[in-house]
């Protein structure tokens, strides 16, 4: 993003790619017409009328943005950012305008009327008055009770219950050892490392919570990561599911943001699939479960009108029964109200050895969350991981074909992972034609998500009638 850009900086001056990011974020559901019902004269009459709405509209027939051309049509005038991040602030799209001026969310968020005036008027608080340095290696207190500076309520209609707490950072510093970033198995509280930051364990409350420290990489500059920090809080602020990860509360005052979540003590569907940590491996019951609540918060996802992006086994985590949780919504978009609209990035994101073949051409689709979950199906059932250097072919989604030509020797039988030890032959070879199915390369010919879980519950009622028969 240009860093020059201030809230005085006139809508005309902004780059045609940040107006194609703020699009990303307002063309979805429509919340460009949120902005243009809202834009005034100085004269405090509305600048556009109906028919220009309409007009507006028009324009995704043609395959053009509404947003993008709404911001040249208004940017002809003296308008400035500032006036348009405020009118995004006052329909809480703080992502949006978190593009424009990197903050904006922590902002709003942590204001001082509402962050706790000293924290030495409470003698049993645990807050200092000075933040801890990164390189303070004081050993923490095992058990640190966090003070939050505001909950975070869902303004979303339907979606109430759901609130956040916005943690100080050195209290996030506290309760993970500096962010110690030993294994646990070496006494450290080092979970794992993902593409956007690293996840470490901590104690809050007697609970234990993942802290996830976002932190820039080469090809991300830190206000991207902030969009993205925002948008998994605006994401998980809005949605609640129980195969969606569950959200404690964030952190966004300190040298990185950070996210907390409830600790999954089983680790991601990856991990287990490897059998890291000498860990037994998963049974074909809790296999055919975890398929299940995959698809169970995907659908939720996608009748929710939002894309993930990012569907892979290292993002579905489980709880302390197996339990499936979808995970890591910095990627997510909301979609069009019709989940078979497709919209389109300039920035080609995800992880290469999931993406559909339209997702690597820039478009956002639900679709391609079901390609995505193909690729999971085919682990689920083979324990293999998604892509091996030393292995031909290296993709995982391509050893199908050799399974499908007689003239290859991989069969499906040398496929399966026979850890499972439970399997049954039916049901496997439905969820492989399943997978199949999902990574069609022609995404209309992909089943709905829901047709995927609908086959999957009936994969799950097979699987406990035998489970029942056999005790």
């Amino acid at each position: 993003m240009n860093n020059s850009v201030t809230s005085a900086t006139y809508i005309r001056s902004l780059s045609y790619s940040l107006r194609r990011r703020l699009s990303d974020f307002l063309d979805p559901q429509d919340r460009w017409k949120d902005v243009i019902t809202a834009i005034r004269k100085p004269s405090g009459d509305l600048r556009y009328s109906q028919l220009h709405v309409r007009r507006f509209e028009g324009l995704v027939a043609q395959g053009k943005s509404p947003t993008v051309e709404l911001l040249v049509d208004w940017g002809t005038t003296n308008s400035t950012v500032g006036e348009l991040v405020d009118i995004l602030r006052s329909h809480k799209l703080l992502a949006a305008a978190s593009v424009l001026l990197p903050g904006i969310f922590c902002e709003e968020a942590v204001s001082p009327e509402t962050q706790p005036a000293s924290p030495a008027v409470k003698t049993n608080s645990l807050l200092e008055t000075r933040l801890l340095e990164e390189t303070e290696t004081r050993p923490p207190p095992e058990l640190s009770v966090l003070q939050p500076q505001i909950p975070l309520e869902s303004s979303e209609p339907g979606h109430t219950g759901v609130s956040f707490s916005s943690f100080f950072y050195n209290e996030l510093m506290r309760i993970t050892g500096n962010f110690d970033d030993r294994p646990i198995s070496d006494g450290g509280r080092l979970l794992g490392e993902g593409g956007f930051g690293t996840v470490y364990k901590g104690l809050l409350n007697d609970k234990p919570v993942a802290v996830k420290k976002l932190n820039p990489m080469d090809d991300i500059s830190v206000d991207e990561l902030r969009v993205q920090f925002n948008q998994e809080i605006q994401t998980l602020k809005a949605l609640k599911h129980e195969n969606l990860v569950d959200m404690v509360g964030f952190s966004c005052d300190g040298q990185h943001p950070c996210l907390v979540y409830a600790l999954m003590v089983n680790g991601s569907l990856l991990d287990r699939l490897a059998r890291l940590e000498g860990s037994l491996p998963l049974s074909w019951r809790q296999r055919s479960l975890i398929a299940e609540g995959t698809a169970r918060g995907l659908e939720y996802l996608h009748s929710n009108h939002h894309v993930h992006r990012d569907v892979k086994s290292a993002n579905i985590l489980l709880d302390e029964t197996f339990v499936a949780k979808i995970s890591d919504f910095g990627l997510t978009r909301a979609s069009a109200k019709r989940t078979s609209t497709t919209m389109m990035t300039e920035r080609i994101v995800g992880t290469r050895a999931y993406m559909a073949p339209e997702a690597l051409r820039g478009e956002i689709t639900p679709r391609s969350d079901v390609f995505s979950f193909g690729v999971v199906l085919l682990e689920i059932l083979s324990g293999l991981p998604p892509v091996d250097e030393k292995r031909e072919p290296q993709f995982l989604m391509e050893m199908r074909y050799d399974i499908d030509d007689e003239d290859e020797e991989l069969t499906f039988e040398d496929f399966l992972d026979k850890t499972m030890g439970d399997w049954d032959l039916s049901q496997v070879d439905s969820v492989y034609s399943l997978a199949c199915n999902c990574l069609h390369d022609r995404k209309n010919r992909r089943p709905l998500i829901k047709q995927v879980l609908l086959e999957l519950k009936g994969v799950v009622k097979s699987m406990l009638l035998d489970f029942k028969a056999q005790e």
